[in-house]
């Protein structure tokens, strides 16, 4: 008997704590943003010291650095900027009330981000310079590093969330700000990784 109440007890709860929430203006989703421009000003700073480095040197990369395999980075790219597509569709689901989908499109998204990070680490085991080679080299490690941690702490909160929606009525769809603050954030990666396999990869 008090385990079967348990279940109606979590759900009403929650329900209690929506109605809070419901009586204040919910600003965390503006916070999330403010966080991200946050962010994205510190990869600003690195992008422009790349630049300033690259245009002031005679050559870049420096003479001697080894020629960058663009086949696997491709891949990785096109596998993170599709991971984009697939998250953005676990927001109709959970509005739908489609729970099941949400755990779907989170899923296939925390696996294409694991196979980024893999695909990086596989890189990293096989590229011809290190991180003292040169100055090109040491941005490299830098950038692409930095970069990495900020997909790993992305699927991490994926994965909350996942946990979080095995919880009976934890998201709905009037209540999934975890839904899409995880969102926001994969697309944020996604938008950084663009512009560092172009300065990287492409120029």
């Amino acid at each position: 008997m008090q385990g079967s109440l348990a279940p109606d007890m979590l759900v009403a709860g929650h329900t209690q704590a929506k109605a809070v929430h419901a009586e204040h203006p919910d600003h965390r989703l503006f916070g999330i943003l403010v966080f991200l421009v946050a962010e994205a000003c510190l990869f600003l700073g690195l992008f422009i010291a790349y630049l300033a480095f690259s245009l002031n040197s005679p050559v870049w990369p420096p003479e001697g650095t080894p020629e960058r395999e663009l086949l696997l980075p491709g891949i990785n790219t096109l596998i993170l900027i599709g991971s984009s597509f697939v998250i953005h569709q676990a927001k109709p689901a959970i509005k739908a009330n489609n729970v099941r989908g949400l755990r779907l499109w989170f899923s296939l998204t925390a696996l294409m981000g694991a196979i980024f990070l893999m695909g990086q680490i596989y890189e990293y085991s096989h590229l011809e310079f290190g991180l003292t080679t040169n100055l090109f080299a040491s941005t490299f490690y830098v950038l692409t590093g930095f970069h990495g941690l900020h997909v790993a702490a992305g699927l991490l909160f994926i994965l909350a969330v996942l946990w979080r929606s095995l919880k009976p009525g934890h998201y709905s769809p009037e209540y999934h700000f975890g839904v899409e603050a995880a969102e926001v954030y994969w697309h944020f990666v996604d938008g950084v990784w663009i512009v560092l396999f172009v300065l990287l990869y492409l120029l």
